[in-house]
């Protein structure tokens, strides 16, 4: 943990690195990184905002908890322990919480009342590994990655032999769950584009690692996958969100300076800008008020930072 990392004393801060023109737009100099919470995670993972109770919810996954941090006093709290391992987490369409959990091997959704339900926990009655990451569709479809990573040891939840590929599945609003994408290499984020017509994939144990990028049909399939972003030998994409031009804002690190943040995509997949941290960043989304605060759960910490775009909605 940085304990002695204290935010910039300057406008602008430095830490936010413009590497294209484009950037500039999205930079705004009256900002900088704010630490809202520390040492209460030993990976934070899954940021989701909720907006109606202006609060930020977060997991840390080894910890077995998940976390409340509230916009109007700053305080931070336990939301829920045990939390099955929770890594993921989103909003529906309807504004319930769905998580995904390393423990339980499922997707849970959180009713208005507090029960927690289960969505999804098998395919073909053999059980999933450890969904890691998810989204919901306009449409209500709830879109989620499997890798094995809660399952290879019992840091992140329980040892197990995988009983299926590590697939990313898509679950429809009637409950029917079906495969979308299959053969890669523990997928890890995703996101869609504004439109929808583009689903983006990490995949995380790809050398080098990947941001892949899929078609999306009419049907809800995928098709005409390509490589987006080559992350290079030392790159490490992890969780990220899309915002209303369609850049990719990328949860990256590595255990280096410069690597260690969020690194910020083109539509093209070209980095234009980079916000460095002193901990490595595993996920982040948008939040506050206006959609317009980037919140990052970076290993033991959860940071903030208004910028001058919109995360798409439910991102």
């Amino acid at each position: 943990m940085n304990s002695d990392w204290q935010p910039s004393q300057r406008y602008p801060d430095a830490s936010i690195v413009v590497l294209d023109e484009a950037f500039n737009k999205y930079r705004m100099p009256l900002t900088k990184v704010e630490r809202l919470a520390t040492g209460v995670t030993r990976w934070a993972e899954g940021p989701v905002w909720i907006g109606d109770q202006r609060c930020l919810v977060w997991s840390d996954v080894p910890g077995d908890c998940m976390w409340r941090w509230d916009e109007e006093t700053g305080s931070v709290t336990v939301f829920r322990k045990p939390s099955g391992y929770a890594n993921g987490n989103t909003r529906d369409r309807q504004g319930r919480l769905l998580t995904c959990e390393h423990g339980g091997r499922r997707v849970s959704r959180t009713e208005p009342d507090g029960r927690v339900v289960t969505l999804a926990s098998a395919f073909e009655n053999k059980r999933l590994n450890s969904p890691n990451d998810i989204v919901c569709k306009s449409d209500g479809s709830i879109w989620f990655t499997d890798p094995s990573f809660g399952i290879l040891g019992w840091y992140e939840g329980a040892k197990a032999e995988p009983e299926l590929p590590t697939n990313v599945y898509r679950l429809d609003p009637s409950g029917r769950l079906t495969v979308v994408a299959e053969g890669i290499h523990q997928p890890n984020g995703l996101a869609f584009s504004p439109d929808e017509k583009l689903l983006y994939i990490v995949q995380s144990r790809s050398v080098p690692r990947e941001i892949l990028s899929f078609e999306v049909t009419k049907e809800n399939s995928l098709k005409n996958s390509r490589v987006l972003i080559s992350a290079g030998p030392k790159g490490t994409p992890d969780g990220f969100r899309v915002d209303m031009d369609g850049n990719l804002w990328c949860g990256w690190g590595m255990g280096e300076a410069g690597l260690d943040g969020v690194h910020v995509f083109n539509p093209a997949g070209k980095l234009i800008g980079r916000i460095d941290l002193p901990e490595r960043c595993a996920n982040l989304c948008f939040g506050g008020v206006h959609r317009n605060r980037l919140f990052m759960a970076a290993s033991t910490s959860l940071y903030s930072l208004y910028v001058n775009t919109q995360g798409i909605p439910n991102s």
